[in-house]
């Protein structure tokens, strides 16, 4: 069911509806509990079973976690939930693409290895909600939650439709607490959840897949055909797409989810006027990259263990981030680039304040800025391409190796008229937020925005697009 749907707007009518009605809390977040499962198994019904398996294994696995005492067993049991999870996650995702490798291994050593390939499917989301039910089990192994006192809490928070596809990733410590206390929102959270709802599905129909994608699919469909205007058009234009199209996920579910009355974190603060990677990925998919943080790289030793190895882990780390994206070789090799960079960065850094160099001028700032913009416009290219010669076409025509033109002027107006004012509303909220930015307009401008975005949403013919980041 996806949120640019009719199909989604009447689903969430009903529920909205069933949630205000004159009803005990705790049959409330039951209508929530079997409205998430409807949600996930509209696509397919049988993968609810892998949303159960999660469930159940990290429910027991947490309360056994807070009973035992013994440091062995205790490991044993965060064992087998990561386990569990991570086993289903690898088969399901990473299933084919091993094998895969494998088999190409095997044919630089010579032999001709041909197994049957498995036909599996990815079950939508598996990577967000696997996340999300694993950070329960190892919180409270760190001892930084004890175990929920009630499954359908519990049950609710790991299958919580409006994040449950596409994230924001959410912390049990986050989620569970909202649970205690009835939850209905107020007139003004409920104004607030709507608009939100309206300029997420904005964001994805009318900027992403209308205007922006045409442009980037022509480029990459033709690497061959394509001239270097051509592939930093396409990758700027690929940079505004996927900020839409993913922002516009997370702001249509924070929306959703304000409308019945549940608070979820912000999972964009303006990426695109990031100042360096450090800076961008504090602000880029912020629910994912501080779960790689406080699960991936500060267990593996974080920035304690000197210069070297602090490099060594960002690398790891963003490799892995990189393969979390998707089973494909080009996606770690996004990463190794993402945490090639981030090194570098942590390297001139120290190096200028070993000698005192500071770079506070405006002139500086920008710089920087359009130098980090350029460098992920590259990153993209692995990101978008749909195999590594494609990929390399498309860097050998970025550097002006290929004389070709795709794009025509219309074209290129068209992703300059989305790109040029989206990165001057990032550089306008890199100090600030969207919330604070809509309230100190005035009543009548609010309103003639929203209902101009309203109309333009009917308006649009739309091409029912999935969203970008349902295949992770």
């Amino acid at each position: 069911m996806l949120f640019n749907s009719l199909t989604f707007l009447v689903f969430f009518a009903i529920v909205l509806a069933l949630h205000h009605l004159p009803l005990p809390w705790r049959w409330r977040k039951g209508q929530l509990w079997i409205a998430s499962y409807l949600f996930y198994a509209a696509w397919n019904p049988p993968f609810v079973l892998l949303l159960w398996i999660s469930t159940v294994v990290d429910w027991f696995a947490g309360r056994r976690l807070a009973s035992a005492s013994e440091p062995r067993f205790r490991r044993l049991i965060l064992l087998l939930s990561l386990a569990v999870n991570l086993g289903l996650l690898g088969y399901f995702k990473y299933g084919t693409f091993m094998l895969s490798s494998f088999i190409d291994f095997m044919d630089t050593l010579g032999i001709a290895f041909r197994p049957a390939m498995p036909d599996i499917v990815l079950p939508v989301g598996i990577s967000f909600y696997t996340f999300q039910s694993m950070s329960y089990t190892i919180d409270i192994y760190r001892g930084r939650m004890q175990p929920w006192h009630s499954f359908s809490d519990f049950a609710l928070y790991v299958t919580f439709f409006p994040q449950l596809v596409a994230g924001p990733i959410v912390r049990a410590t986050t989620f569970l607490p909202q649970t205690i206390e009835p939850r209905r929102a107020t007139t003004d959270q409920l104004g607030w959840g709507l608009a939100l709802l309206v300029m997420g599905l904005s964001q994805k129909i009318l900027l992403a897949d209308a205007l922006l994608a045409p442009v980037v699919d022509k480029v990459y469909a033709s690497p061959a055909q394509a001239g270097w205007i051509d592939v930093w058009m396409a990758n700027l234009a690929f940079s505004g797409q996927i900020f839409c199209d993913f922002s516009g996920y997370s702001t249509c579910a924070i929306g959703v989810a304000l409308c019945l009355g549940f608070i979820l974190p912000e999972n964009f603060n303006a990426p695109l006027a990031a100042e360096g990677f450090t800076d961008f990925w504090r602000r880029w998919h912020i629910s994912l990259s501080t779960w790689l943080r406080d699960y991936l790289y500060i267990p593996l030793g974080g920035n304690r263990k000197g210069d070297l190895r602090t490099y060594v882990h960002l690398l790891i780390t963003m490799l892995l981030g990189g393969l979390w994206h998707g089973a494909s070789w080009l996606f770690v090799l996004w990463g190794g680039l993402h945490g090639g960079f981030l090194a570098v960065e942590r390297f001139v850094r120290r190096w200028g304040n070993q000698r005192g160099i500071r770079l506070s001028h405006a002139f500086w700032h920008v710089s920087i800025w359009l130098l980090t913009l350029a460098l992920l416009c590259v990153t993209w290219v692995f990101f978008r391409s749909h195999d590594f010669g494609a990929a390399m076409l498309l860097l050998k025509a970025m550097f002006g190796g290929n004389g070709g033109a795709l794009l025509t002027g219309a074209e290129i107006r068209q992703a300059l008229f989305v790109i040029i004012p989206l990165l001057v509303v990032h550089r306008r909220l890199r100090e600030t937020n969207l919330r604070t930015v809509v309230a100190s307009w005035p009543w009548s401008v609010r309103s003639v925005g929203l209902a101009g975005l309203l109309i333009a949403l009917c308006l649009s013919p739309g091409d029912d697009r999935a969203f970008i980041y349902f295949q992770f």
